[in-house]
């Protein structure tokens, strides 16, 4: 019954014009990375209002609400979760993070993964051992590819580290989806930003010659124009 409030609750955010645009951006069509992907039209402040207003569903509820056609579903289910996770205690946080985990078929988008993996996954992980990360790294799935180098966000920001980060870069240098190479170029680019420049540029002068270009252009993004010209001349 709960769910199908929360259900009703979306439907009145709902808009059809939103709704076709999302089709596309988030290339839903055959195919494509997001093929089959259905969208109501939900803006993102609308999505964490009523994950606020449910934040109460059990973990168990959620998983039920993940596992739905619809996109917004997904993700009011998995930002429900990264706002459970902020309150929890360690067991109930374990409890999200091996749910989360166990149901990486359905957060199945790049945002489903870059809103909620480092809330989750990332913060999880921050004290423990990470090897998980690497599996999933070598899946041949690309959103648990995904996964594996946006977890490790939460180790640049709240630990200032970054070699799990350099290391799963490695592993993924010669993937090739393009949602890939910005995603690890956007986390190349944060090590720069919030750990070490020269940390970045050091891991750039081994790999950068045959780093994929957008890869590359993502990560040297904050670098001065002759800093970037250096790099694009490969």
């Amino acid at each position: 019954m709960i769910l199908n409030n929360l259900k009703k609750d979306l439907k009145k955010f709902a808009n059809p014009k939103r709704a076709k645009v999302n089709q596309w951006f988030f290339k839903t069509g055959k195919g494509e990375y997001g093929e089959g992907d259905v969208f109501i039209g939900l803006t993102m402040p609308d999505v964490r209002k009523i994950a606020k207003k449910y934040i109460h569903l059990s973990i168990k509820e959620v998983e039920q609400l993940l596992h739905s056609k619809i996109h917004e579903h997904r993700m009011v289910a998995l930002v429900i979760w990264t706002y459970q996770f902020e309150k929890a205690d360690n067991k109930t946080r374990e409890k999200i993070y091996k749910a989360y985990l166990r149901n990486t078929k359905w957060i199945n988008n790049w945002d489903l993964v870059d809103v909620t993996t480092p809330g989750i996954v990332g913060m999880f992980l921050l004290d423990k051992d990470r090897k998980i990360l690497y599996d999933l790294a070598k899946s041949k799935n690309l959103w648990e590819k995904r996964i594996a180098i946006l977890a490790t966000f939460a180790f640049i920001n709240k630990n200032k580290e970054s070699k799990d980060t350099l290391k799963i870069a490695e592993i993924l240098l010669d993937d090739e989806h393009d949602l890939i190479h910005k995603g690890v170029g956007w986390m190349l680019r944060e090590v720069g930003k919030r750990v070490s420049q020269q940390k970045e540029e050091e891991f750039l002068r081994k790999h950068y010659k045959k780093m994929p270009r957008t890869m590359l252009r993502y990560a040297i993004e904050r670098f001065d124009e002759k800093k970037r010209q250096f790099y694009l001349k490969k």
